[in-house]
Formats: structure tokens, C-alpha cells, sequence
């Protein structure tokens, strides 16, 4: 009697050996999702006894559109005796009756994606031939845990964090108040359709499916993906302050929202995003097809638009500004992403971390997307390794330079400030909320031999090589300072400017100071006031000027993050030193405050209170709360209404949580006049 198939039991459950072994077990649905590298077991139900000695089986895999055995596309597996590692093979482990089961193995190099399986089965001459296709498919993954993975990660608490995690942190504000927001990244729990959105990408990118076994090549293509610009990506970038046709950027703290939506409209872009958005859901879709991923923010991220690997700042004959030159800028904050791997394809050394940036800034190759670029190559200014160094690099070292206009039409470097960019550049703590300070993997530390070395080495290979060639005599200096955590939103700021004489002679100038409203990204909206202050320093003098700004001279004048920038610039009249100093505040914001009530069960109502106070002395219009928490409750909008001057509101919130564990509840404020409003609560919920 002819052998064939009658059902193939993919055991792809949700608690059984396959999914636990794979640490997929938290993933939704019920399809077998698995990671490369890794044996999994399934269960062949055939018409008869399977006789090894008579009869011939094998599996067929395929993915991508034009399945091919050489690009690795098309796999067909033989059944073996003895399994080996690194390759595609199967073997026959237990036998009862008319059932078989299988054990798998596929190489750490496999290509990732969903598989469609078949089971072929025929006597030995290859005669009698029957061709089974399973129901259901094969989502085969990155594979953290094996060590011979290029994404191998081996620290399980790290692993834990950078893979499995599903909510986060990501910062934002100023370097001297960095705030911090919940982030809902949420690439496996609870929410079916995360994991087929993200295949769905990787489909919808035209990258021929042979690619996505190298994770570099993924990782670029998502990069890109992820905006929408070039190819209809996930999300519309808009810094304009006008989000009337789509969701403000600060409202969203969720990936799961944006990328249901775009997968469910077949791959209409998704509005709007900004920095942190982009990077959200990118943590999301890396961690999600197995790359461990993190959100990074960069305080003080410059933009550097000439590939000069210089920030620089250009003035005319008589000191003023050169706009249309000064096209190079300075974010107050900007947020990308690091993922990990190895790196064949670059010098030892350059494994690890690796920038990698959705945001559309600049085009890489023609394209808007940037990395993966070796952290460890920023560092060490090795600029020319690929993809994107010198870009990530001017983000995080490069130095301001200023240049003035020479009457002939020439420049001449006057000043150059060698820790203007790239501070406190930070990410979630692994196992923690805390804030975690990585910039020592990004940069060496400020002003020492390691760092001017890494700098010079960097510019060498830039539009401007000859930079560094210009030393002046330097004996004033200037800075800013600012008491505490920094002025609140609806007082007025205040900072100290403190001038030094660091020279035994007296010295003289006229300090020209201008604060400007700021979008997060450095591009100033306007100057809100000019003035100049008269310096005189003695000997070895210090001076400490108090500086004002009333709240009443920025109220209506503030965008998106309520940032301002306060740029200081002035010539000593003995040394014709130029002094310039620039310094980003943000006026910060409130806190939504959330207390959970009652007992947090599976399955039992409870609720929570969430209470706002308006800190402005003027009414906030149209305020709309956005609530979500992963197992506890579905993402949905409370419309508030009107809050008055000062005044408090406080709703209440019911809710029936429906998964076990430490859960977050999340709020966020949405309203024209304040933004960056937004709470978090921590329930931890236990089985009935």
C-alpha cells in the first residue's frame, strides 16, 4: 500500500515544547513561530506505518515569491540519522502506530520570515510520489540565544530586556532636564496582527527574501521602512506643529496602534511621526522578528548637512547670523536606536552595538535611512566604515565651529566649541526604569587625548579635512547654569551666565545675548527678545550675571516641546577672543498621576484614578486623554474638554485586567497648548 499523508501537527501551541524551547511562548496566535538555529519537533500523521527501510520522505520549505534552493529560499529537508548542526536536516525521534514525529534542525544563517511547508513522501525509486501541504505556516525568526546566531546576545538579562520587553522607556527634554516617557512597544504580548505587521514590512520593502537571513540587510531595509518617505513606510514624519489630518507625534506611546493601522489599510502610511515615534516602533519591529533592540536618545544631536563631520555655525562682516548657510543644526534631543550583532562584513572590533536611525534626515545611498553604524567605530572616528558613521558621528562629537566672513568673501575659523554636541545619551536600564548613560560607548571622555585623537581622525575624511589647524589664545570663558531640575512651564526662567578672567590682565566685552523659541529637532521658530550686557572683568575676576525671562514675554510664543535656546556671543576687546555659548531649556511639563483602586485580579473590575492640575494661568482647550495598559486595558481617547487656569481634574477609569504579571497603565495628555503631558502606574495583577 502506497504511503501518504493524512495531517501534519505543526505542535506550534502556545505552552508546548516548541514555542517554550524558542521563547516565543509570549508571542500571540497559534502559528508555530520559531527561531533559526534551534531544533523544533512536529508530528506527521500518515496512512501506514512508516517503513525507514522501504519508504522516502522529505519536507519542502519555501518563503518570498520565487522560492529558489540556491538563494535559500526553497529548502528541502532529508530525513537523516544522526542530526549535525549548522544545516537543514530532519530526523525520525518516536514512532507509534501511523505517526511519526519529526525533529528539525535548521542553520543559524537561515532566512527569516514565514514558510509555507509541505511533506512529500514516495518509495525509494522515487516512484508513487504524494505531496502534503500543511494548513498552517512557519514563522521562522532571529535567534538571540544561539551562539552562532550574527545576533547572538549572550546575557540572559539582557536578552530578557532587549528582546522580550515589551514596554520601555525613551527620553526626551533638554540634557539639563531629561524627561522620560512609557513607551508601549508591545511586538509580542496580547495583541494579535504585531508579528504579521511585521512581516508584512519586510514584504512590502521589495527586498528579495534571500536578504533577510543577514541581519545587517534587514535592519537597513527597516530603517527605511519605517518612514514613509521613498516607499510608502509606517509613519509620515511632520515637525510643523499642524497634525489636523492624523495624530499629534506627542500623543502616541504605543507602536501597537500605529502598526495595526498600517497593516490593516494595506500599507497606508500612518500620521504623524517625530524621532521618538520612529525609534518606538522600531525598537517594536526589531525586538519582534528577533534582533535585541533599544530606543536611544541623544541630548544636544547635532545634524550635520555638508559632511563636514562639523557643526558650523556661519556669521557675516559684522558678527550677524548667515542664514542661508547655516544650515546645520543642533537638536535639543534626538532618539534612534541601537540593535546588536556581530559585524563579518567590517574589521574585528565593529560587532556589538550598532546605530541605527528610522527617522528621514538624510539620504544613505540614495534613501532615507541611516546605519547600522558600528557604535564602536563612532567612538574611535573611523568614519569610513559603513553604513552611515559619519552621520551618527557629527550627531554625537562633532565639534560647533564658527566662521566670520573675511571682506575678500573668505571665511576664517574664530571659535571653535569642542563639547557642544552629544551628551547624556541615554536608554532604559536592563531589568529597570532607571535611566542608564551609554554616551562612553558613543564617545570617549570629553576634552580627553582619546577623544580630540578620535575627532581629528574623524574630520580628516570630511568635506573639511584642514580644519584643525587654527589654535587661538583663549583666557575668558562663558557658561550657563540653571538651579535644580529647572524652570517649570507658567513661571518665569531663570538661568545664571557666569563670565571668567583667567588671565592677570583686565578684560573687557559686550556679551550680545538672544533666547528663541525651539522645535525639538533645532530649528528655531523665533526670537523672543535681544539684549546686550557690558562685561568688565578684573584680574582673575568671576562675574555671575542673573538672566530673566518673564513668563508673560514666552507665553504665546511656545511650540510642541516648549524648548528655548538662549545663544550668548561676544569679542574681548584686548585678545579678540570670541566668546559664544549656546544652552536649551525646556519649561517643563506636569505629570498626569495615576492611582490604581482595588485589587488588581484576572478577570475583576477595578479601577483607577487619574488626576491632572492645568499649570497654566489660562484654559486649556479641547483636552483629550489617551489611556492604554498592556493586559490591563485596550488603547482608547477620554475627551476632557476645557480645563481652566490652575485648575485640577480627575476621572476615574474602570477596567477588567486579563493577563497576569507586573502590568503598566499609561496616560497621555493631547492638547494644543501644552504637550508632553503624560503618566504611568505600575499594577501588578495576580490570578483569581
Amino acid at each position: 500500500m502506497k504511503l501518504s499523508v493524512c495531517s501534519v501537527d505543526l505542535l506550534s501551541s502556545k505552552t508546548g515544547q516548541n514555542r517554550r524551547e524558542h521563547h516565543t511562548d509570549q508571542y500571540h496566535g497559534d502559528e508555530l513561530i520559531i527561531r533559526r538555529g534551534q531544533t523544533f519537533q512536529i508530528e506527521v500523521e500518515l496512512t501506514r506505518a512508516f517503513n525507514a527501510d522501504t519508504d522516502k520522505l522529505y519536507l519542502d520549505l519555501k518563503t518570498g515569491l520565487l522560492p529558489l534552493v540556491s538563494k535559500g529560499t526553497h529548502v528541502i529537508i532529508p530525513l537523516v540519522d544522526h542530526l549535525e548542526d549548522e544545516r537543514w536536516e530532519a530526523k525520525v525521534v518516536e514512532q507509534s502506530g501511523n505517526t511519526i514525529k519529526l525533529s528539525v534542525n535548521s542553520p543559524a544563517t537561515a532566512v527569516i520570515g514565514l514558510y509555507g511547508l509541505a511533506v512529500t513522501t514516495s518509495n525509494l525509486k522515487g516512484e508513487a510520489v504524494t505531496t502534503h501541504n500543511s494548513s498552517k505556516n512557519i514563522v521562522m525568526l532571529f535567534n538571540p540565544w544561539c551562539e552562532e546566531d550574527t545576533v547572538f546576545l549572550d546575557d540572559e538579562e539582557e536578552r530578557k530586556e532587549y528582546v522580550l520587553n515589551d514596554t520601555g522607556r525613551i527620553y526626551y527634554g533638554t540634557e539639563k532636564q531629561i524627561g522620560a516617557r512609557t513607551w508601549n512597544f508591545g511586538q509580542k504580548h496580547f495583541h494579535e496582527g504585531i508579528l504579521d505587521a511585521c512581516l508584512f514590512i519586510l514584504e512590502k520593502s521589495d527586498m528579495p527574501a534571500s536578504g533577510r537571513g543577514d541581519p545587517v540587510n534587514v535592519v537597513r531595509v527597516i530603517s527605511a521602512m519605517i518612514n514613509a518617505q521613498d516607499d510608502f513606510g509606517v509613519l509620515v514624519g511632520n515637525w510643523s506643529g499642524n497634525y489636523s489630518n492624523g495624530v499629534s507625534p506627542a500623543a502616541w506611546s504605543s507602536s501597537v496602534e500605529i502598526l495595526r493601522k498600517y497593516h490593516s489599510s494595506d500599507g497606508t502610511p500612518v500620521s504623524y511621526g517625530q524621532c521618538w515615534v520612529f525609534s518606538g516602533v522600531t525598537t517594536t519591529v526589531l525586538r519582534c522578528l528577533g534582533i535585541p533592540a533599544r530606543s536611544v536618545t541623544n541630548f544636544q544631536s547635532a545634524h550635520d548637512t555638508d559632511v563636514s563631520l562639523t557643526t558650523d555655525v556661519y556669521f557675516d562682516e559684522n558678527m550677524e547670523p548667515i542664514d542661508y548657510l547655516n544650515s546645520d543644526s543642533v537638536w535639543n534631543f534626538h532618539v534612534w536606536n541601537d540593535c546588536w550583532m556581530a559585524r563579518p562584513d567590517l574589521p574585528a572590533g565593529h560587532g556589538g552595538w550598532q546605530a541605527v536611525d528610522s527617522t528621514p534626515q538624510e539620504t544613505s545611498q540614495g534613501t532615507f535611512r541611516c546605519g547600522p553604524a558600528s557604535v564602536n567605530a563612532i567612538r574611535s572616528g573611523h568614519v569610513y566604515l559603513k553604513h552611515d558613521t559619519p552621520f551618527v558621528f557629527a550627531e554625537v562629537n562633532s565639534d560647533k565651529i564658527y566662521w566670520q566672513r573675511n571682506l575678500d568673501g573668505t571665511f576664517r575659523q574664530i571659535h571653535s566649541e569642542k563639547k557642544a554636541v552629544g551628551h547624556f545619551i541615554s536608554t532604559k536600564a536592563v531589568g529597570s526604569d532607571e535611566r542608564a548613560d551609554i554616551t562612553h560607548l558613543y564617545k570617549h571622555q570629553e576634552g580627553s587625548e582619546e577623544e580630540r585623537i578620535a575627532v581629528e581622525t574623524a574630520s580628516r575624511y570630511g568635506s573639511k579635512p584642514d580644519v584643525y589647524l587654527a589654535p587661538m589664545a583663549e583666557d575668558v570663558s562663558v557658561e550657563v547654569k540653571m538651579e535644580g531640575e529647572g524652570p517649570r512651564m507658567g513661571t518665569d526662567a531663570q538661568l545664571s551666565i557666569l563670565v571668567k578672567n583667567l588671565s592677570s590682565q583686565p578684560r573687557r566685552t559686550t556679551l550680545h545675548s538672544q533666547v528663541a523659541v525651539m522645535y525639538y529637532t533645532g530649528v528655531l521658530k523665533g526670537t523672543i527678545r535681544k539684549e546686550e550686557l557690558p562685561v568688565e572683568l578684573l584680574p582673575n575676576e568671576e562675574k555671575i550675571i542673573e538672566w530673566v525671562l518673564p513668563y508673560q514675554q514666552y507665553q504665546n510664543q511656545l511650540v510642541d516641546q516648549a524648548a528655548l535656546m538662549l545663544t550668548l556671543s561676544g569679542r574681548v576687546s584686548e585678545t579678540q577672543q570670541v566668546l559664544a555659548n549656546q544652552t536649551t531649556f525646556r519649561l517643563r511639563t506636569p505629570d498626569l498621576n495615576i492611582t490604581p483602586l482595588g485589587d488588581a485580579v484576572v478577570g475583576k473590575e477595578m479601577a483607577a484614578k487619574i488626576t491632572f492640575t492645568n499649570p497654566l494661568p489660562r484654559m486649556l482647550k479641547g483636552v483629550v486623554f489617551r489611556v492604554e495598559g498592556l493586559g490591563l486595558q485596550r488603547g482608547h481617547e477620554v475627551v476632557v474638554g476645557d480645563v481652566g487656569g490652575l485648575a485640577t481634574v480627575t476621572l476615574t477609569e474602570h477596567f477588567i485586567p486579563t493577563e497576569p504579571g507586573p502590568r503598566k497603565l499609561v496616560a497621555s495628555l493631547d492638547c494644543k497648548q501644552l504637550t508632553q503631558v503624560h503618566g504611568v502606574a505600575d499594577v501588578v495583577v495576580t490570578e483569581q
